[in-house]
């Protein structure tokens, strides 16, 4: 059964001529402009009304720059209904200066300050937490890109942010491609257990092997957040254009429409359309 309509709540475009993207130089697959003709090119006939795009990793100080960008292509691009972006919560002087900047662009719906690649503590620092904290009291949500053996360190932070809304991108990035199961569940359980965490079902065939993963690599994940988290706080997301490392737009929704074919109508609306328009205010 195909969905009426779908929010992707997780979409990057960037062009490298604009702005640096210093992550791309080990990634030349990736390192060129991928804008909303592109993803109306790689998303064919799925039926996409709405666009969450999610910060890119552009140069720190560039953080605003990224956002006005993203701001003149939603006038070409309606369906850009919600933006992620980039704030240092780091910078104790600098936090409530930012977020008053962004507080000024309606498109602005939630921070994200990426936790993965940062040593141990990092995400748990007395800035940081605070910083988290503001995020929430501004009204923002808070997406949370971390890798599976950070998710203890994760739990503790939005146990100390009980009024931050967060959301969990590419479900705790599991480590697919080894087979680890555990302790990922179990992470993500009592990640899970706090009702104010949701969950982007996205980002698991870049997790996995690139070069040969199957369904069946994926299914335990997804199976296991959908169990967890409930069909009300898990939310569509491709990760495009990261996603075509693995495979084709077409490969991952796919993947979604038969992992979620035996759902009623209503449980898919949710996860397909209803959750991301409730998390974000879209």
């Amino acid at each position: 059964m195909e969905p009426l309509s779908i929010v992707d709540a997780h979409v990057h475009f960037w062009d490298p001529g604009l702005l640096a993207y210093p992550w791309l130089d080990g990634i030349p697959e990736l390192r060129r402009p991928f804008l909303p003709a592109d993803f109306a090119s790689s998303t064919g006939d799925a039926p996409i009304e709405k666009i969450v795009f999610v910060e890119c990793n552009c140069t720190p100080g560039d953080n605003l720059r990224e956002v006005e960008h993203v701001v003149r292509l939603a006038e070409a691009e309606p369906r850009i209904a919600g933006l992620v972006a980039y704030v240092d919560l780091t910078d104790a002087a600098g936090v409530d200066r930012t977020l008053d900047a962004l507080s000024d662009y309606p498109l602005v719906k939630g921070i994200r300050h990426n936790i993965q690649g940062e040593p141990a503590g990092f995400c748990l620092q007395p800035a940081f937490v605070e910083g988290v904290r503001k995020v929430g009291r501004r009204g923002f949500t808070f997406d949370l890109c971390v890798t599976h053996d950070q998710l203890p360190e994760v739990v503790r932070l939005v146990e100390l942010c009980p009024d931050t809304r967060f959301v969990l991108d590419h479900c705790g990035k599991p480590g697919i491609r080894q087979g680890l199961l555990e302790p990922w569940k179990s992470e993500i359980a009592r990640l899970a257990a706090r009702d104010h965490v949701w969950c982007k079902l996205s980002g698991l065939l870049t997790e996995a092997d690139v070069e040969r993963w199957r369904e069946e690599d994926l299914v335990p994940y997804a199976e296991h957040v959908v169990e967890q988290f409930g069909i009300d706080r898990v939310l569509y997301g491709s990760d495009w254009p990261v996603l075509t490392l693995a495979g084709q737009y077409g490969d991952w929704y796919g993947f979604t429409r038969r992992l979620t074919a035996g759902w009623s109508e209503s449980e898919r609306r949710r996860f397909y359309y209803e959750n991301a328009v409730q998390f974000y205010g879209l």
